[in-house]
């Protein structure tokens, strides 16, 4: 009797780690691309004056560390919810190692899909740059581990890209950073050189192995405290041509996604509305137990508390999960929980074709 239970318990041993295998086959790292809503250090590295590692900023995430917010980023909590382990900026001395084979992220404020986007601050890292970065990572596991389990890991792995608010706010919606041509650029035109570009850009990523790739659209720009702030005319309401711009890219980049999944072999897309979930929030903030839709907790000043970035001399709201925004720009812990959440398991209005969990468990 005592033979056969040590053979079950071998047999179960051999089990749990077959499935422990499977398990880390299907989700093995997570690889992120983007601006300042997703990047959690890399701005820190260079020479910019889009910054966050600066109280009050980490006010409730134990401290300033570049994350644009309070606390936690999308991204931090979509891989808190999945079990990742916190993925780390590109830039920091300490993304070394076998520390990539978990994943890296690469997004930095003020960066765009267009290189002239953002250089109102000097040093930002544009989508070409973070997709050379991560060919170098690449080339890193290739060393570490063989590239035929490298190119594994990389198919298996989550990629997401938040990018696009930043060649709107901080290049077409700024018209002192145009040239004299881009002034009389219409709208269509200038959304189509952006979705051009896009393109460009994400088959690249689908040439260096990546296969699950999340794409997030643009929110509604023409609602956060900034753009409140300078068009005093819109009154309460959210300001219409910033959310027309937005909306007008929306279309044509869920067009793309659609388009990338059916001609390139084996990927798989997902178009991420967090245009419709935040406008959903703000719409019905109360419903989700915020108390404000339309004003920064950290406030710099103004009707809506977005003249100025957040900084060391700006007040702070007492209780930030009341707020639906944590600066002129960026959403606060408690909205990214509830965007992170509708991402994750939300149905086809949230996120197409299907969730991130449903993308994870994907082959």
């Amino acid at each position: 009797m005592g033979n056969v239970s040590y053979y079950m318990l071998v047999i179960m041993g051999v089990v749990l780690q077959n499935l422990m295998v499977c398990l880390a086959e299907n989700v093995t790292a997570n690889f992120v691309f983007g601006d300042s809503l997703v990047d959690v250090g890399n701005n820190n590295y260079i020479a910019s004056l889009s910054k966050a590692n600066f109280y009050p900023n980490g006010i409730d995430f134990g401290g300033p560390t570049g994350r644009y917010t309070n606390g936690r980023t999308i991204v931090d909590i979509l891989g808190e919810e999945v079990g990742f382990k916190r993925t780390p900026p590109y830039l920091a001395p300490t993304t070394s190692g076998p520390v990539v084979l978990q994943g890296v992220n690469y997004a930095s404020g003020g960066g765009g899909i267009l290189k002239d986007t953002g250089q109102i601050f000097g040093g930002r890292i544009d989508m070409d740059i973070q997709l050379d970065n991560f060919a170098r990572t690449k080339q890193d596991i290739i060393t570490r581990i063989g590239e035929p389990a490298a190119i594994k890991l990389i198919e298996n792995a989550l990629f997401s890209v938040t990018m696009g608010s930043n060649d709107f706010i901080n290049n077409y919606l700024t018209p002192v950073l145009s040239t004299p041509e881009q002034l009389t650029i219409p709208p269509m035109k200038f959304v189509g050189a952006v979705i051009f570009k896009y393109r460009i850009q994400l088959t690249r990523l689908y040439y260096m192995g990546a296969r699950k790739v999340i794409v997030v659209n643009v929110g509604p720009i023409g609602c956060i405290p900034y753009q409140r702030e300078i068009n005093p005319s819109a009154g309460d309401k959210c300001v219409e041509f910033p959310n027309g711009l937005a909306q007008l890219y929306n279309n044509q980049l869920r067009g793309l996604v659609t388009e990338l999944s059916s001609k390139l072999n084996g990927s798989k897309f997902v178009y991420a509305d967090v245009y419709g979930i935040v406008q959903d929030i703000i719409q019905n903030y109360s419903s989700y137990g915020f108390e404000s839709a339309n004003s920064a907790c950290c406030s710099g000043g103004g009707r809506f508390g977005g003249l100025i970035p957040c900084g060391p001399s700006s007040k702070v709201c007492q209780d930030r999960s009341k707020y639906v925004f944590w600066d002129p720009y960026h959403p606060t812990d408690a909205t990214n929980v509830i965007i992170a959440k509708r991402l994750l398991d939300g149905n086809s209005a949230d996120v197409w074709p299907m969730n991130v969990r449903q993308l994870l468990a994907s082959s």
